[in-house]
C-alpha cells in the first residue's frame, strides 16, 4: 500500500490523539493559570489598601 497524501482514506495516522482530552487539558491548564493570576492580583490589591 502506497501512502498517498491526496487520498485521506489511505493516509496512515502515525500519532493517534484524543482531541477532546487535549482540549480539556488545555482549557484546564489555562483556567488554572488565570485563576492563579486572579488570586495573586486580589491578594496584592487587598494588601495595598
Amino acid at each position: 500500500m502506497v501512502n498517498e497524501p491526496q487520498n485521506p482514506e489511505l493516509h496512515v495516522n502515525e500519532e493517534p490523539r484524543n482531541d477532546f482530552l487535549d482540549l480539556m487539558v488545555g482549557f484546564g491548564g489555562m483556567f488554572g493559570f488565570m485563576f492563579l493570576i486572579g488570586i495573586i492580583a486580589t491578594v496584592i490589591e487587598v494588601m495595598t489598601k
